[in-house]
This record gives C-alpha cells, sequence and structure tokens, in this order.
C-alpha cells in the first residue's frame, strides 16, 4: 500500500490512495473492498451492497460478507434473503424446510402447511327434475357449501362442495306456460264485468223507482179531488121523515 494521500480523494474517501483507491472514509459511510480483476479496491458507500452487512465500531464503518447461500443478510448469522435454490426460515438458508412447513416457492421461504376449509352445508333444495318442480314423482333434490379456505400447495385438498339425493314428492300436474296468468285474468275481467252489470241495474231500478214516483206526484196535483158518494140509507131516512 503507497502512502496514505488526502488531498483529491472522490466518492466520500476521507483518505486514499492511487493503488488501493479509499483507505478510510468520512463519518456514517460504510468501507467495502471491491475486487476488480486481482485487485481490491476500497471504496464508501451510504449501504451495505447485496450479499453484505453493515457493522460500525468507533474508528470505521465496514461491509462484511454474508454467508454463501444468503443473498441479503443483516448479521453474518441471520439472512434476510436467501439466494436461488434455498428457502429461509428463522434467519437461515435452508435446502429443504423442516417437518410441518413447506416450501413456498413464490417468496422462497418455508410456510406453514394451510388445509381447505369450508362452511357448512346449505338446506336441502326442492325436489325437482329437469328444473321443474312439478309432474314427476321422484326427482333429485341438492344442497351446497362454500370454500371459505384454499389450501396450500401441501395441504389437504378441499371436498365435493355441491350433494345431492334422490326424494319422492306427491305427483302434481304442471300448469301449461301462461295458461295460470291468462285464466287469472279471465276470472278478473269476469268479475269486473259481474260488478259494472250488477252496478247499471242497481242504477237502472233507482231511476225507474224516482220516475214512478215523480209521476205519481204530477198525477196527483193534476187530477181533481173526487166528490164523496151519498150515503143511500141516510137519503131514504130524509124522504121517510119528510113524509
Amino acid at each position: 500500500v503507497h502512502p496514505n494521500v488526502s488531498q483529491g480523494c472522490q466518492g466520500g474517501c476521507a483518505t486514499c490512495s492511487d493503488y488501493n483507491g479509499c483507505l478510510s472514509c468520512k463519518p456514517r459511510l460504510f468501507f467495502v473492498l471491491e475486487r476488480i480483476g486481482m485487485k481490491q479496491i476500497g471504496v464508501c458507500l451510504s449501504s451495505c451492497p447485496s450479499g453484505y452487512y453493515g457493522t460500525r465500531y468507533p474508528d470505521i464503518n465496514k461491509c462484511a460478507k454474508c454467508k454463501a447461500d444468503c443473498d441479503t443478510c443483516f448479521t453474518r448469522n441471520f439472512c434476510t434473503k436467501c439466494k436461488s435454490g434455498f428457502y429461509l426460515y428463522s434467519g437461515k438458508c435452508l435446502e429443504k424446510c423442516p417437518d410441518g412447513l413447506e416450501a413456498n416457492n413464490h417468496t422462497m421461504e418455508c410456510t406453514s402447511i394451510v388445509h381447505c376449509e369450508t362452511s357448512e352445508w346449505s338446506p336441502w333444495s326442492p325436489c325437482m327434475k329437469k328444473g321443474k318442480t312439478c309432474g314427476f314423482k321422484r326427482g333429485n333434490e341438492v344442497r351446497v357449501r362454500e370454500i371459505v379456505q384454499h389450501p396450500s400447495a401441501r395441504g389437504n385438498p378441499c371436498p365435493a362442495t355441491t350433494e345431492s339425493r334422490k326424494c319422492i314428492v306427491q305427483r302434481k300436474r304442471c300448469q301449461k306456460e301462461g295458461k295460470g296468468k291468462k285464466n287469472r285474468e279471465e276470472k278478473r275481467k269476469k268479475s269486473n264485468k259481474d260488478e259494472s252489470k250488477e252496478t247499471r241495474q242497481e242504477s237502472k231500478g233507482r231511476a225507474a223507482r224516482r220516475q214512478n214516483r215523480e209521476q205519481r206526484e204530477n198525477n196527483n196535483k193534476t187530477q181533481p179531488k173526487k166528490r164523496k158518494a151519498p150515503n143511500k140509507e141516510q137519503d131514504l131516512a130524509l124522504v121517510d121523515t119528510a113524509h
């Protein structure tokens, strides 16, 4: 190593040499050796590169290499990300996960095995055949349940979510499509027609009675009063008295 030359240092170096680059760093920067061919050059960085972890000392801050299977690490014995082919578990990089755990190829970690979970069965559906609830004696009824937790790669698979069984019902005749509605409409029209007929008849009856009453009143006003018929017995008595 050539004598230190502090003048003209770049890249955060506190001291440097023309042959070895940085020899020490400014405060809070990390010193790390980078290999270029057969030569190592010192550089000063604000954070350690991938595959290294930082250590701080009173006189110098250094970047040290992680273990060979670590991609990034917090300390030499605690890995935070593994290289390809290894799975992270409790700060260690493993080729195979422990019992009770499974390898997650997406996160490259050992995770807990998740089994399938389903909801409770729904009530049985009405007895049906070919989508209808009439016109048959023997049909089928079904019930369903939902998946509330999908399994992981090594978890127990999900069971069937649909169940069917035979059923027997009292046979009933199916109404033709639109016939029931048509009958209801005809009944409604007939009812309205009957009500209208009764209303018209009542109106006619009231009008006729009113007309008869008015006619009788007019007749009483225009006809002279009838004279009272003489009493024949009284007339004979008067004749006898005269004689």
